[in-house]
């Protein structure tokens, strides 16, 4: 079987969509290709995205970038992560299936660093349970197993 290719779009890059990007690659390499993009890239990935990943062991070294880096990529499958995202996703990624899965911005957290460091937990935990469940849905439309 190929390797499936998703990409991973929000608005920033620097959090929601680079998680689900490394969790993916980390824990479902065999079957997929994971990507990650903004539709406006802050230009860095979130110093608490990366601690948040690698509390749970994933070493993750991406960089913001902008959906238009992977104009060329053939993707089966483009996850809007947050709502923006959804809103003005560019044309072109219309090729293969798209699918909104919208989470919170932890970027957003405000309160006290152990307040905020939880909001980016709860993002990743979240990520953790409903990417892998909605891969492995898309996969058996797509295959039948």
């Amino acid at each position: 079987m190929r390797k499936r290719k998703v990409l991973f779009l929000c608005t920033g890059n620097s959090c929601r969509s680079q998680m689900a990007e490394a969790i993916v690659n980390a824990r479902l390499g065999g079957a997929w290709q994971a990507y990650s993009a903004g539709t406006d890239p802050a230009g860095y990935v979130h110093p608490k995205a990366i601690q948040a990943l690698a509390e749970i062991g994933i070493e993750h070294h991406g960089r913001s970038k902008n959906a238009a880096e992977l104009r060329s990529v053939p993707f089966d499958l483009v996850i809007t992560v947050c709502d923006d995202a959804e809103k003005h996703c560019p044309i072109w990624l219309g090729q293969g299936d798209k699918v909104h899965l919208g989470f919170i911005d932890p970027a957003a957290a405000i309160g006290s660093e152990e307040e905020v460091m939880a909001v980016f937990r709860s993002v990743r935990n979240a990520i953790c349970c409903y990417v892998p469940e909605l891969l492995g849905s898309w996969l058996v439309s797509q295959t039948g197993y």
